[in-house]
């Protein structure tokens, strides 16, 4: 295995070869500049090598232990649920190689400080799946709020009400939701989609430094929270607000964020209708629009490919991917969280 960086090189092994790897970031292992998917392993033999055969991996375990010490690979993409988030990363740190991790970062805080701990350890780089930070229209965002298009930004406020999933109602629990099970996401929707949320203030505003919230059951449809109420504080002085709820009805259907300044607002879209909606004081309301790429990790996962080939820097890291679970934490009241500044 070649040490960092991978000057020849990227070659990939996904642990966990299921549904988000068909589309979403698969292809783009293959696809980046300076990448291969090398192997992919899944606990079911049979679905491994579908895998393998149509996608055109030439090799396929059922062994996450063999795919982790395969010589031929040198990056581990984690594509699990997160209950196992923190035990292939800690493998895989040990075994010297780069590994990529889906969001959320892990089920808990103290998991997430486990990860990046060993991965400092052994010297290996840890990223996190949060790839709205390399697509075009957050960018976008990012740099019209540099440029003071709307003044100060004042507070941001995420709205997210969605109805209750066809595949929920009327079951008290469903095993083949893991989304839905605290024991193997760390909390309901909120966790899963939330994170993709407050990990994009972080990069827009900076760092989130104090949280606080309430999180309920109110539908008891399923074990995890379904209505979310969060309020945050950026290390900057801005502040923030966020409502994530579940079990709305059908007629009241949001989802957008706003950020306030002191000249104006624009406000955009995570899950759809991909837009930013730009009002300034005095000018007309204008909107850009967005197409997401077919594969939509592959911008990330190239800024990962490129950090570990020596020629750029990936935005999303497991220190930052930590953060997030920091304050998703602390807006459920899951833990008595040790203080902002211990993660780094």
């Amino acid at each position: 295995m070649s040490k960092f960086p991978f000057v020849e090189g990227v070659r990939w092994g996904i642990i966990g070869a299921g549904d988000v790897c068909e589309v979403k970031s698969g292809p783009a292992l293959q696809l980046a500049e300076g990448s291969a998917l090398v192997a992919v392993m899944r606990r079911n033999a049979e679905k491994a090598a579908d895998f393998a055969r149509r996608h055109g991996v030439g090799k396929w375990y059922d062994d996450a232990d063999a795919l982790i010490n395969d010589p031929e690979i040198n990056a581990i993409y984690v594509a699990t649920p997160p209950d196992t988030h923190e035990h292939y990363t800690l493998k895989a740190a040990a075994a010297g190689k780069a590994v990529y991790v889906e969001k959320p970062m892990a089920r808990t805080l103290q998991e997430c400080l486990n990860m990046v701990s060993a991965c400092q350890k052994a010297d290996v780089p840890l990223f996190v799946a949060f790839y709205r930070r390399a697509l075009p229209i957050y960018q976008k965002v990012k740099d019209l709020i540099a440029a003071g298009a709307i003044g100060e930004v004042r507070f941001v406020e995420i709205k997210v009400q969605k109805p209750l999933q066809p595949d929920i109602v009327g079951a008290s629990e469903n095993a083949d939701n893991w989304r839905i099970l605290p024991d193997v996401a760390g909390g309901g929707y909120f966790y899963d989609l939330g994170s993709h949320q407050l990990d994009l203030m972080d990069f827009l505003l900076g760092p989130i430094v104090n949280a606080y919230g309430f999180a309920t059951n109110q539908a008891g449809l399923y074990p995890a929270e379904d209505v979310v109420l969060g309020t945050f504080h950026f290390a900057n002085g801005i502040l923030g607000q966020g409502t994530w709820c579940f079990n709305a009805a059908l007629s009241s259907e949001i989802e957008l964020t706003t950020v306030h300044g002191s000249k104006g607002r624009l406000s955009f879209t995570f899950f759809s209708n991909f837009h930013i909606r730009l009002e300034i004081d005095g000018a007309p309301t204008e909107i850009l629009s967005f197409e997401m790429p077919k594969h939509i990790q592959q911008p990330l996962i190239q800024s990962v490919v490129d950090e570990l080939r020596g020629k750029g820097t990936c935005v999303s890291t497991g220190v930052s991917g930590a953060r997030t679970n920091w304050v998703m934490a602390q807006i459920c009241q899951r833990i008595p969280a040790p203080a902002y500044g211990s993660i780094d």
